[in-house]
């Protein structure tokens, strides 16, 4: 059984046929779902998906979403993880320094939001775009005792056990089955089998062959026998050891797939 790590299945893409994608997905080897949250106002969204068996949730303010957040948001956000003890995590937080005119302000709202994942022992799900350093220099300053989720890594061997010293857990999607991402490739084959988990990022980052395509999480599938033939193990083996992975950092209780773990505390 698989588990797609991080996955936006709340968002409209998904409006017309969500069913029809949960289907997919299981029918290629998915039974769960970790969908993070990006806005404040989408967080009812996200905790509506939580009520299903196979769907874990974590609330967060995403950085690409600046203009979207507002006064009161992380305040707010303490409220939802008090009122919400079955959030897993903290995020989708982080930082993308592909925007530049909003990056204080970013970094402000990403240690507001590391501080709370601190308060509640909760892994914070971090995005982070070319700011592999800076991040885990802040991630030493602050050190969120719950670990961590590096989404949609992308950096070097060093930069991934920079993060794996810290205690987290590097997400490997859809952008290593692409021939450009040699470097990517290197470090995912490096990688200890403790350190990482599958994910897609539905519907962004599909895998290659499905350019311009909405992305899925049965695309999950794709990337574990990519990660698989790096690694040069057995897709059932990277699947069973991203799934330990993955119940261990959001301490993911028994569900309809069966899978063990211990609630998160």
């Amino acid at each position: 059984m698989l588990i797609d790590a991080h996955c936006h299945l709340d968002f409209p893409a998904f409006d017309a046929d969500r069913e029809a994608v949960f289907a997919r997905a299981r029918a290629a080897g998915v039974g769960r779902f970790v969908v993070p949250g990006t806005v404040r106002r989408h967080w009812e969204r996200v905790l509506a998906l939580g009520e299903r068996a196979e769907v874990d949730v974590c609330l967060g303010l995403h950085p690409c979403f600046m203009t979207e957040h507002g006064e009161g948001d992380v305040e707010a956000l303490a409220r939802a993880l008090t009122a919400h003890p079955e959030v897993v995590a903290v995020g989708e937080c982080g930082i993308d320094a592909r925007f530049p005119e909003t990056l204080d302000a970013q970094w402000m709202l990403f240690d507001a939001q590391l501080r709370l994942a601190r308060e509640r022992r909760l892994p914070p799900v971090i995005h982070c775009v070319r700011a592999n350093d800076r991040v885990a220099k802040r991630l030493r300053q602050l050190a969120p005792p719950a670990g961590g989720l590096i989404h949609a890594f992308a950096g070097s061997p060093e930069q991934a056990k920079a993060f794996l010293d810290l205690g987290c857990l590097v997400g490997l999607g859809g952008a290593l089955t692409h021939d450009r991402a040699q470097r990517l490739q290197r470090t995912v084959a490096a990688l200890p089998d403790d350190g990482y988990v599958l994910e897609t990022d539905s519907p962004d980052m599909p895998p290659a062959g499905h350019r311009g395509e909405r992305n899925e999480p049965a695309r999950v599938a794709e990337v574990c026998r990519r990660v698989a033939e790096l690694r040069g193990q057995s897709a059932e083996r990277v699947a069973a050891d991203s799934r330990a992975n993955a119940a261990r950092l959001f301490g993911l209780a028994p569900g309809g797939d069966g899978i063990s773990g211990s609630t998160a505390g």
